[in-house]
């Protein structure tokens, strides 16, 4: 069952966040959450309108996904990006799919009109699932991110969600971030070879 978070669910969204934070390179964060942190994450997007969402299976709180704004200022107020975890124990059995699938109908509801992800390249599985729901790779910035001393690769995708009728509902803001991403290779190319 995919439901909206509630700030008491933080010990158990905190204890997957922290997992991916603590002990692997899927985050390049290295400060743990804390509760407070969570329940406050978790009440800031729900009051600007944004989601965050939980899965919920027998076992208990089984992954969480969210979404906000991709930067600060008014022009990019219908871009938005997301986080999406899941407890190890739950990959393959279409959790992640069912709860980003939810979190792109809600941002599509609230009128955005792109979702990009940024996946860790130490993340291949990340980088597939992203891959399997439509999401398209733009780009791959360089050394970003670091973490356990170690340069980090990310990759940027524009999401792309597919109905049953297979039609796009994110999808033209991909084609300008795709044109504007190539003007400043060919921008920052030309700068570097003079």
């Amino acid at each position: 069952m995919i439901r909206n978070a509630a700030p008491d669910d933080a010990r158990a969204v905190a204890d997957i966040w922290n997992h991916y934070i603590r002990d692997t390179l899927v985050t390049f964060n290295f400060a743990e959450k804390s509760l407070a942190d969570v329940a406050t994450d978790i009440t800031a997007r729900q009051a600007q309108g944004h989601g965050f969402f939980v899965a919920q299976s027998d076992a208990g709180i089984v992954g969480f996904a969210t979404y906000g704004q991709f930067r600060g200022g008014v022009g990019y107020a219908h871009t938005m990006e997301h986080t999406v975890q899941l407890h190890p124990d739950h990959f393959g059995g279409g959790v992640g799919r069912a709860i980003m699938l939810h979190t792109l109908d809600h941002a599509k509801a609230q009128g955005a009109h792109s979702m990009f992800a940024g996946v860790s390249s130490e993340n291949p599985a990340g980088v597939q699932f992203h891959e399997r729901l439509g999401f398209q790779k733009i780009t791959i910035l360089r050394e970003v991110g670091r973490k356990f001393d170690q340069w980090l690769d990310l990759h940027r995708g524009c999401g792309w969600q597919v109905s049953s009728e297979r039609k796009r509902i994110f999808g033209r803001g991909c084609t300008h971030f795709r044109r504007a991403i190539t003007r400043f290779r060919q921008h920052a190319l030309a700068l570097c070879s003079r």
